[in-house]
């Protein structure tokens, strides 16, 4: 197959937020090429591991409100274009000790923008979720419209559409050196020169090897996530939320036996720094991948903590405020940025593909992407 040199936009890295963009992008016919390191959906950035929980009372104020419930709008017209399940309304529970955060700026922006909640003390939830057994001091906020994304399922079906809407896919291409000018950008790789006259980076976990050309505070971290086996039906499936559960031990978070795979959680905080490039510990090289996680179920969720039935490895790429970065490269007005999607990210990626597409083709966007600003770093 002869691949074409020139066109209207590149995006260099095709996971989650690259292949939202190149869709979109390519659905208003923009001659697009997508260029991955690796064959998307793939293990090796921050997409994989079956599940992404997608919540709208969420923390970070009305933009990241605004950003959710229009990613959930995008995801279900995603599903009905491709005729493929890509999100199953569980309901979110988000439980928090007092000590470590309450749901009060939650609660007042979910009623700006009717988003249902209920608020729950310690009690409720036990007499409504009985395996969770939590303290006094706990507050529970549940989200019924919540619940939580298939994510491979997701980035496939971007890239199904993405396709059929004439975007170019150039898979185990590795970028070696990007050049650019405010008239057009060069990406050189293994397989050639490709031009355009824009160019969006959204390289994930693997943004420190597109330096020197952009450097961006974005640490990439390994996180480990286990399934464990539970001892009552009450964490199957239909019958359990997703969750999220911040303790003076750490944040956690995690979802329901899905077809009996087990209860998955994962830790949000902490994790092992990671460099691109470098090979990637897997399960178990540290005592706490297991152990941490199943402290968390023996303390809140004991008849979760059952056997271990897997374990895996994902990498999230983090800010140091743990926002997000959509902007314009510094000195290239013609070349987005999107990064640092900080462990909280996936469920935004379809908003996000739009948000850049807009931002390509119309120089603006109706999303308030103020918060993501590169220039909140330059004091730091």
């Amino acid at each position: 197959m002869v691949i074409r040199t020139l066109y209207d936009v590149i995006v260099i890295g095709a996971g989650s937020m690259g292949m939202s963009a190149g869709y979109h992008l390519a659905m208003q016919g923009v001659r697009t090429l997508l260029i991955d390191t690796f064959d998307p959906p793939h293990q090796e950035g921050s997409h994989h591991g079956e599940s992404r929980l997608i919540r709208h009372a969420y923390h970070g104020g009305p933009p990241y409100v605004s950003m959710a419930l229009r990613a959930h709008k995008l995801w279900n017209e995603l599903e009905e274009a491709t005729e493929t399940s890509l999100f199953v309304q569980s309901g979110v529970l988000n439980m928090s000790s007092s000590k470590v955060y309450s749901y009060e700026e939650r609660l007042k922006d979910s009623l700006q923008f009717g988003v249902p909640i209920e608020l729950l003390d310690a009690d409720e939830i036990a007499k409504r979720w009985p395996g969770i057994r939590l303290t006094e001091d706990f507050a529970g906020m549940y989200e019924p419209e919540a619940g939580y994304l298939f994510s491979e399922k997701c980035v496939g079906a971007y890239r199904q559409m993405a396709l059929a809407a004439g975007a170019t896919l150039l898979p185990y291409t590795r970028v070696e050196s990007i050049g650019a000018d405010h008239g057009g950008v060069s990406v050189y790789t293994q397989h050639g020169v490709f031009h355009a006259e824009k160019a969006i980076l959204s390289a994930g976990a693997w943004f420190k090897t597109l330096e020197p050309f952009i450097t961006l505070p974005i640490q990439s971290i390994r996180k480990a996530v286990g399934w464990f086996q539970s001892e009552v039906p009450i964490f199957d499936a239909g019958n359990f939320p997703g969750f999220t559960l911040g303790t003076v031990e750490g944040g956690f978070y995690g979802f329901p036996s899905i077809g009996g795979a087990g209860v998955k959680i994962g830790r949000h905080n902490q994790g092992v720094p990671w460099q691109p490039g470098e090979p990637i510990e897997p399960f178990g090289a540290y005592a706490d991948d297991e152990a941490d996680l199943r402290r968390a179920l023996e303390t809140y969720m004991p008849s979760a903590a059952g056997n271990l039935i897997r374990g895996a490895v994902c990498k999230y790429e983090m800010t140091p405020d743990e926002d997000f970065i959509i902007d314009y490269h510094p000195a290239y007005p013609n070349i987005l940025l999107a990064g640092g999607f900080s462990g909280h990210g996936f469920k935004f990626s379809s908003v996000v593909g739009e948000i850049l597409s807009d931002l390509i083709v119309k120089q603006e966007t109706t999303q308030d992407i103020s918060p993501f600003a590169i220039s909140r770093f330059n004091n730091m």
